[in-house]
């Protein structure tokens, strides 16, 4: 007993010396609570400019970890352990972590640069009167395709993608919410639609699409288009400025049906240890300069009103991107759905991969 006591007084010293040697260790590269700021990010998803821009500004290191999903980087706050001061989720998500506690109430007086968002993507039903989230981009969910390949014809339609001529031709983004939206919109059905019923229908459609399915892919879904090895791709609308800026030759459309149309949002979770670094940070992202380069950088949409003057006219100008807002007006804001009902979308969206195989 008394060697077994001994072995953890000497593990508890060594973890504790290997602790206090790590603490100041940060300390001598200036790096404590109130200088260090963690921002949770999608990948790709900032120009790195503007971080050494930041941490200049402020001498606030960075440390900037990134994530593939929202519902990844929800559990990954719910866990706690994690410091992250700044996180980017999507509309639906910040419905969620509203109610699970996962957020705190922004500081509007620590926001001047608020001012520049054009009070079109402010006071949504997500987020009320913006308490916790200010938006960061915007864009839908629509088709990237080759007229070339396919033989001069135009894509308008989800339904255009059951068409047998397109055997092999599709990608798809690695998304439940976006490929089952699909085949809920191709039936004029809601892509918040909760009837099983519908939701069995819009499955067993996209079971007959597979044919045409060449792959389901995440990012790379990018460079398989720009190289031509496939003649149409469902993403999201800065991926598909990024793709059509790489090869002119493709052209990107909301289907007619309707479509996504989401926000990604700044907020502040609850495992913040430096909220005011957080406002900071949030602050600098809305300046107009900043928010122009990083949509510059990014390729979607800003919110920023003021930022668009420093933006190119074709790329301001460009309806596919920054359409007109009664243009949008078939399109739809992804809803919370609940866990359950979230699950059984995920369910549906397996079933339909296997389905493949």
């Amino acid at each position: 007993m008394r060697k077994l006591i001994s072995f953890f007084a000497a593990v508890f010293l060594a973890s504790f010396v290997l602790l206090y040697v790590s603490s100041q260790l940060n300390k001598a590269e200036g790096y404590s609570g109130k200088n260090t700021l963690t921002v949770y990010n999608w990948g790709d998803y900032i120009d790195p400019e503007l971080i050494k821009k930041f941490e200049k500004q402020t001498g606030i290191k960075v440390i900037y970890q990134t994530f593939d999903s929202n519902e990844a980087m929800m559990a990954k706050i719910a866990q706690g352990g994690t410091t992250f001061d700044v996180a980017v989720p999507s509309e639906y998500a910040i419905s969620k972590m509203k109610e699970d506690g996962l957020l705190i109430p922004l500081d509007h007086s620590k926001l001047p640069n608020l001012k520049y968002i054009n009070p079109r993507f402010l006071n949504l039903s997500f987020d009320p009167g913006n308490k916790y989230s200010v938006p960061y981009f915007w864009g839908t969910v629509g088709i990237v395709y080759n007229p070339e390949m396919l033989g001069g014809k135009k894509i308008t339609s989800w339904n255009d993608l059951w068409d047998k001529d397109l055997r092999n031709q599709i990608l798809l983004v690695d998304g439940a919410r976006e490929v089952i939206g699909m085949g809920l919109n191709s039936l004029h059905y809601s892509l918040n639609d909760t009837n099983k019923k519908h939701l069995q229908e819009a499955k067993e459609k996209l079971d007959r699409l597979t044919p045409n399915v060449k792959a389901v892919v995440g990012d790379e879904i990018k460079m398989l288009l720009v190289n031509e090895e496939a003649a149409i791709g469902v993403v999201w609308s800065g991926d598909a400025a990024e793709i059509i800026a790489e090869n002119d030759k493709l052209d990107y459309v909301v289907p007619k049906e309707g479509s996504n149309l989401w926000f990604d949002n700044m907020v502040i979770p609850k495992t913040a240890k430096n909220i005011d670094g957080a406002h900071q940070f949030i602050n600098f992202m809305l300046d107009p300069k900043n928010a122009a380069q990083n949509a510059e950088y990014v390729g979607y949409s800003t919110p920023n009103e003021k930022a668009l003057d420093y933006l190119p006219k074709e790329v301001t100008e460009d309806k596919r991107f920054y359409p007109d807002f009664e243009s949008v007006g078939n399109l739809e804001v992804y809803e919370n759905l609940g866990k359950r009902m979230l699950a059984y979308y995920n369910e549906l969206f397996l079933q339909f991969k296997m389905h493949r195989k």
